[in-house]
């Protein structure tokens, strides 16, 4: 009471305390983030234009949901960042050009894209612009009580504007980009022109690597020389050993004793009557099916099994038991298993039936609308016709059924197995008699079913199994934290490598990954290791325990590097072969003597060679492959003269033109302009996309929110 008093007597100086931190607080924030205008917000700029945050994520989550039930949340990520991107530069490219999407453009798009499309078309089946103007008006009418449906076709509207531009854009890209007939002749020259040539080649492979050394110093210089080729994204190296939360082997036998508990029968206590109730277990149960259903963790499954189709643990068990024997409890992965045969009998292995399909709700055959009891009975009248007269079964399914895909054929469904069909459709077809008739209901309505015809019956079992998941004990999950936590304090104080190895446990190293990379080697989505990896207050050495679905990842970065050029080391593989080919032609080119190809063959201890019918479209050179800088020289020399030694892709060359063979001139070289202008139209789009982006001023957070 006392301490309460003291607060109340202290309440304006406590409330002018509180306030001035709040104000340092708000301050703060604002001198940090540029007064509101923030990363929090935008998930990156544009040449100056920003990608807002909440947009973009709804954007991504719609497109993930496009994307299927396998789709993840860095696909999507990555899609959405790359289409938005590649909207602003366009859109940067139209106002330049003063380009818009007028309406009657955009009017012409909908009319082709809605074309088959039966809401938007008129009695005769062509779209009628009427009905599409009609749901519009509706649409938007309605906009306060669908809002979604208003949001949607608008964002429509505004992607078939965007797609009227972007034709426009690049149709007039492909008009300044059309191939003359110039271009045409020269394409023409290249394919068709032909020289012969002899030769003299002389390999980099005449020459030993181990005796052509490059040094770190040539191959850094190269790397400055050509930077394009080598830039590169940051990117960082970690390794890491996972110590996984399994069960221990006395969790596995806690487990086995109480999936077997469920076999024996149980009692209970009955308070009315004052004796014991019996519960039946899994070995005595008539009920499997809900039996399984209230103590499995995998549902029942009503079916027959072949020896072939059943899971390898029990394929070759289920078939030497008895109606009512249990097999387990057996291990399969992490679950523990007991299955009963529940009946054997045979079955064929593919059925031949014919059906006619009654439909609850509308049918489109009869355009009529039933209730599910009034299905049921305009199935049973039609059985009861069609029993007295089979004979009318193929006009019934025209004039009744609404299976589209039989009614063509009669309504038969020729030879399929056992699985190809909805269970109560399938059980009738396999389960009943050649030439047995009645009515079965599915999903789709009420099906009146012939089967007419069985074959290639084998013995199958039904059978109904309990799976349970072995989980770890709490014991467990403490004992694995334990260690975890153990090895993350040891490691952090030792060498990483050797503590792992005393451990017994496998370090896995994993490089060159990338600042949006989520998925990681032996783990799976490891987006929070990468976060990690990335975050500045992370250095090189740093130790950190993630949780992950298999346990605990304890990681250590190893390895950051900015963006910008590839190191040295990692550019060598692809520069050292570079820079040694330019000594050994070098090399070559100084120890050849000789002014004519026979001189230079024999100084450098080969033939001369001969190859014929060269082309500039393909500059193979027998035994050496392309060379287009040879084959370039070469239709350069006129016949009867040598070329220099020429320094090419695979060795050194000097040439000698016997022979130009030019292709006769012809009037019109428009085909060879027209396939010039399919080349580069074709890359077009692509290759505009970059450029753009190349020159492009981006500043991308992704990686803060992702």
């Amino acid at each position: 009471m006392a301490i309460l008093n003291s607060i109340r007597k202290r309440g304006i100086f406590l409330i002018l305390i509180i306030a001035m931190a709040l104000f340092a607080f708000i301050l703060s924030d604002v001198l940090t983030r540029g007064g509101g205008s923030s990363v929090e917000n935008t998930i990156g700029t544009v040449n100056g234009v920003d990608i807002d945050r909440e947009e973009f994520a709804n954007l991504v989550e719609n497109t993930q949901n496009s994307m299927g039930p396998n789709a993840n949340t860095n696909q999507a990520m990555k899609m959405v960042w790359d289409r938005e991107v590649r909207r602003i530069l366009l859109e940067e490219q139209y106002d330049k050009l003063g380009l818009r999407a007028e309406n009657d453009q955009i009017n012409e798009a909908l009319g082709i894209y809605l074309a088959n499309d039966p809401t938007f078309q008129d009695e005769n089946g062509n779209y009628s612009e009427l009905k599409m103007l009609e749901y519009a008006a509706q649409v938007k009418a309605n906009a306060q009580s669908n809002p979604a449906a208003y949001e949607a076709w608008n964002n429509y509207i505004k992607s078939v504007a965007n797609t009227v531009l972007e034709n426009s854009y690049l149709g007039m890209l492909r008009g300044g980009l059309s191939s003359t007939i110039a271009d045409g002749e020269q394409q023409y020259r290249f394919e068709n022109d032909k020289v012969n040539l002899q030769y003299v080649y002389i390999p980099y492979t005449s020459i030993d690597d181990a005796s052509i050394e490059v040094s770190e110093e040539e191959i850094a210089t190269y790397i400055k020389a050509n930077p394009k080729k080598f830039e590169v994204d940051p990117q960082v190296d970690f390794q890491y050993v996972l110590i996984e939360e399994n069960a221990s082997q006395q969790d596995i036998d806690d487990a086995r004793t109480n999936i077997s508990a469920l076999l024996e029968d149980d009692y209970e206590d009955n308070e009315l009557t004052k004796t014991k109730d019996t519960i039946l277990g899994f070995r005595n149960t008539k009920n499997n099916a809900d039996f399984v259903n209230a103590n499995s963790d995998t549902p029942y499954t009503d079916r027959w099994y072949t020896q072939e189709q059943l899971p390898n643990a029990i394929k070759d068990t289920m078939f030497d038991l008895n109606e009512g024997d249990v097999y387990g409890p057996y291990q399969v992965d992490k679950t523990l298993n007991l299955t009963k045969v529940i009946r054997k009998r045979q079955l064929p292995d593919s059925a031949r039936v014919r059906h006619i399909l009654v439909p609850t709700g509308f049918n489109r055959t009869d355009s009529i609308t039933r209730t599910d009891a009034q299905a049921k009975k305009t199935a049973d009248s039609l059985l009861t016709i069609l029993k007295g007269n089979r004979s009318r079964f193929a006009s019934f399914v025209k004039q009744f059924s609404s299976d589209t895909g039989s009614i063509e054929n009669d309504g038969v469904y020729e030879w399929f197995e056992y699985t190809k069909m909805v269970p109560a459709f399938r059980d009738y077809s396999f389960e009943q008699s050649q030439g047995d008739m009645g009515v079965v209901k599915t999903n789709f309505g009420y099906h009146i079913i012939e089967v007419l015809g069985q074959k290639d019956f084998k013995n199958v079992v039904k059978i109904a199994t309990i799976t349970k998941e072995i989980e770890p004990s709490e014991t467990t999950i403490n004992e694995v934290f334990a260690k975890a936590t153990n090895f993350e304090i040891e490691a952090a104080g030792g060498d990483f490598s050797e503590i792992a190895a005393a451990q017994e446990l496998t370090v896995r190293p994993v490089n060159k990954v990338g600042q949006l990379d989520a998925n990681i080697p032996g783990i799976g989505n490891g987006r929070s290791i990468v976060n990690w990896a990335f975050n500045e207050e992370t250095s090189v050495g740093d130790i950190s325990r993630f949780n992950v679905s298999q346990g605990y990842v304890i990681a250590q970065l190893t390895r950051r590097s900015p963006r910008g050029l590839q190191s040295v080391a990692e550019s060598s593989a692809v520069v050292t072969p570079i820079l040694r080919n330019k000594k050994k032609a070098a090399q070559i080119i100084a120890n050849a003597t000789g002014s004519n190809l026979q001189e230079v063959a024999a100084s450098q201890n080969v033939t001369v060679q001969t190859a014929t019918a060269v082309t500039m479209a393909a500059p193979t050179i027998p035994g050496a492959g392309n060379e287009p800088k040879v084959v370039g020289a070469a239709f350069g020399t006129e016949p009867g003269n040598e070329t220099a030694l020429i320094e090419g892709k695979t060795g050194v060359f000097k040439v000698r033109v016997t022979a130009l063979n030019k292709a006769p001139d012809l009037d019109n070289y428009s085909s060879y302009a027209n396939q010039v202008n399919t080349v580069v139209s074709q890359g077009m789009s692509t290759n505009l996309f970059n450029a753009l982006k190349e020159t492009a001023d981006i500043e991308d957070n992704r990686a803060v929110f992702y």
